[in-house]
């Protein structure tokens, strides 16, 4: 417990502390006027309330990601608090904050627009393909698993796809809509949900007083197949929205849209990735105490003898800990928190493409017109997650890479932007190095089912250190040159 507490302080100090030294480094301006300030259009670039904007800011980038991606990474063992820690705090909260803000100045613009305008025309090209690319497969995810929690949970009788559709249904109206509809005014009361099954969480940490493992009691990977399932780089993968998450960085336009002042950015970018670490930290910390304990870690395991995948871990969780009103009332969250992101996942699918069409998005035929597609094509990966046993594991382990390089060329994009700026660019570059080493190395060295590595492990790290090395050298070189031709 007392790792724990530690954790959180740490949380904390770095909203209050680390996210103040950057709002003054990169120069936030209260009186600059804001894309929704200067030319609101009543659909996409709307005036909201802070708190509001905050709400749906972090119901948008929660997801599933700081519940079952964190309860996932609590199977490598209590390293998952460090890297839910300090990545929240120097690498996620900065991607968020920092990307959130350059979408401000550049009048609420998409991150393939960020990518293309620091990066290059050709970067922005394969970015705009790739983040659509993502932004479907977190849709087909995000309809996959409310699908099947509602479909086990509550009503086991029906057909899986009538879920399916409804989901579905609702995803296009609230895609379609303007954004102070429908998401403005109901996200902040699933917010509040996630939130207080969070707490809901804490409170059964005070009352049952379970045992959770401090890091001085080891870091050794305990994962069930901890010989195919190295700590580094898969635990980085798998904890993916509770730590850093490029798809965070597609939802920050979103909000860069409706703010009315700049000093908004901080606790909306920085805080609600703050507050999402400090959710799954709690959900990492009792899935560790059930991973540990003898007892418990007997409900880890399905009837099969497989271990249980973060959406059923859920449910032992909050069944073995909460009455039945309760436990209820958490699946609930998951599945709202879900939801909520998959359906801002798509609408920034239909921003992304109208963007680089330059289609008008204040007609609601023009709209349809380009959701169509994008939705087509999420419901065919989503019927093959369903199909196939194997299909949503699938599915899971290319989503949560492909977020993870969307995180990398991101923080890569942001270390540009702070050196044309001359600001202290190390700040983006010490987690950009990192994160493209986790990203690349993964290649190599995650074992695919049935085949093993696509590399000798030694070979794989060492491919991946080579690929990081040129990519930093890359930026050196820009660096130097920036400097140079600043000086002339």
């Amino acid at each position: 417990m007392v790792t724990f507490i530690i954790a959180i302080v740490l949380l904390l100090l770095g909203y209050f502390v680390y996210s103040k030294f950057i709002e003054r480094m990169i120069e936030v301006d209260p009186k600059r006027s804001t894309p929704a300030v200067s030319h609101p259009d009543g659909v996409d670039y709307v005036p909201m309330k802070p708190w509001r904007i905050y709400l749906i800011q972090f119901l948008n980038i929660a997801g599933v990601g700081p519940i079952c991606g964190a309860i996932m990474g609590a199977q490598f063992g209590t390293a998952s608090f460090l890297w839910i820690v300090f990545g929240s705090i120097f690498a996620g909260a900065v991607h968020d904050f920092i990307a959130g803000f350059i979408s401000i100045r550049m009048d609420g613009a998409s991150l393939p627009e960020i990518h293309g305008k620091y990066l290059g025309n050709g970067m922005k090209q394969v970015m705009r393909a790739f983040t659509v690319l993502l932004m479907i497969l977190v849709g087909a995810v995000f309809v996959n698993t409310p699908a099947v929690l509602l479909n086990n949970n509550f009503t086991p009788d029906w057909n899986i796809f009538i879920w399916v559709g409804i989901i579905f249904a609702y995803y296009l109206i609230a895609t379609l809509l303007p954004i102070d509809k429908l998401i403005g005014k109901i996200y902040p009361i699933f917010g509040f949900l996630l939130l207080a099954m969070a707490v809901a969480i804490v409170v059964a940490f005070v009352v049952r007083q379970p045992h959770i493992p401090e890091i001085w009691e080891g870091l050794q990977n305990r994962h069930p197949n901890a010989a195919h399932n190295p700590i580094f780089p898969m635990m980085f993968i798998s904890i993916a929205c509770g730590a850093i998450s490029g798809f965070h960085a597609t939802q920050s336009p979103l909000m860069a849209r409706c703010m009315t002042n700049e000093k908004q950015a901080r606790p909306i970018f920085y805080g609600a990735m703050i507050t999402e670490g400090v959710v799954a930290l709690i959900w990492a910390a009792a899935a560790t105490v059930f991973y540990h304990d003898p007892i418990l870690a007997a409900k880890t395991i399905s009837p099969e003898g497989q271990p249980l995948g973060g959406n059923a871990m859920v449910g032992v969780i909050a069944n073995e800990w909460f009455t039945p009103l309760i436990a209820t009332i958490c699946i609930l969250g998951v599945i709202s928190a879900a939801v909520t992101s998959g359906d801002t996942a798509l609408r920034s699918a239909r921003l992304i493409v109208a963007d680089f069409m330059h289609v008008d998005q204040k007609p609601i035929p023009k709209r349809l017109l380009v959701a169509l597609p994008i939705f087509l094509l999420a419901a065919g990966l989503l019927v093959f997650s369903l199909a196939d046993p194997s299909g949503f594991d699938f599915i899971w382990r290319y989503f949560a890479w492909s977020n993870q390089v969307l995180a990398t060329v991101t923080l890569w994009t942001i270390a540009v932007f702070l050196c044309i700026k001359k600001k202290p660019f190390v700040i983006a570059l010490i987690p950009a190095v990192f994160m493209t080493m986790v990203t690349t190395s993964f290649l190599f060295v995650a074992e695919k089912e049935g085949l093993g590595g696509v590399l000798p492990r030694g070979l794989g790290y060492i491919l991946g250190a080579v690929v990081t090395l040129v990519v930093s050298a890359v930026f050196v070189r820009f660096a130097i040159r920036n400097r140079t031709s600043k000086q002339q």
